[in-house]
């Protein structure tokens, strides 16, 4: 990836994180008024402020679909021309694979990090008593949290690459697989209403499902969430170099 997209995307991302802020501002701004009218007065947390919970989780939902857009053509970019083919010559296809997603991986971990960086300034910048102990406790958390979620969404964007001819194509089908996700996450939790539901259990089909945990305080809560995340990745990549092995490149 050049480093002119990798500018383009950090400025994308940017945007859409600076949306979600200005959301989430006004969002809590409506929330703290409407508890002053009630008697009472919202105040965040100094180890957890509001909005920076609010614009994490909001991200959150947008970065499927920015991880997509990131790397959708990053093995169906060069299965289409036939390029692929001098990378195979000279290298495993499992190789090949690793690398693309690796390079992706390292991108992304920077991006992830600036943006985690911001809130947390923000946060910083804006609540009394959020120390630098909190400032490097709670960027680690978010970058921990994120780049965990990340990961399994990237897996999937590199599987959906592996088995489609052109970056058009594999775009579509992973737009499909996250709009999927999501819909069984909200079954699951439509279902979930009434106790004991059998359709309640399908939400743990979707990576989405985990991700409510990401900023537990409890180890254990966020460590099963990270599990999830890294299973869901494997098993992507999994698929990706079975889908990739089996092509007549």
């Amino acid at each position: 990836m050049s480093s002119a997209r990798a500018v383009v995307l950090l400025g994308l991302y940017s945007l859409i994180s600076l949306a979600v802020l200005l959301v989430g501002a006004l969002l809590r701004a409506w929330i703290q008024q409407m508890a002053e009218q009630a008697g009472g007065v919202l105040a965040p947390s100094e180890q957890m402020p509001t909005l920076v919970v609010v614009v994490f989780y909001l991200s959150i939902l947008f970065l499927p679909l920015y991880v997509a857009l990131m790397g959708f053509d990053q093995l169906s970019g060069e299965v289409g021309p036939r390029s692929i083919r001098y990378l195979t010559v000279r290298a495993r296809r499992s190789s090949v694979l690793l690398g693309k997603f690796l390079a992706q991986t390292t991108i992304l971990l920077g991006l992830v990090l600036a943006l985690d960086l911001i809130l947390c300034v923000y946060a910083w910048l804006s609540t009394p008593g959020f120390g630098f102990g909190t400032f490097f406790l709670n960027l680690l958390r978010f970058w921990a949290g994120t780049m965990v979620f990340s990961l399994a969404f990237l897996a999937l964007t590199t599987l959906c690459s592996s088995f489609t001819s052109t970056p058009a194509v594999s775009l579509v089908f992973n737009f499909i697989f996250i709009l999927l996700s999501f819909c069984i996450w909200l079954a699951g939790l439509w279902f979930g209403r009434e106790e004991g539901h059998p359709l309640e259990s399908i939400r743990y089909l979707s990576p989405m499902n985990y991700c409510t945990k990401l900023l537990d305080p409890e180890p254990l809560q966020f460590g099963g969430s990270a599990l999830a995340y890294v299973v869901f990745a494997l098993l992507f990549l999994g698929g990706a170099y079975t889908a990739l092995r089996t092509r007549d490149l």
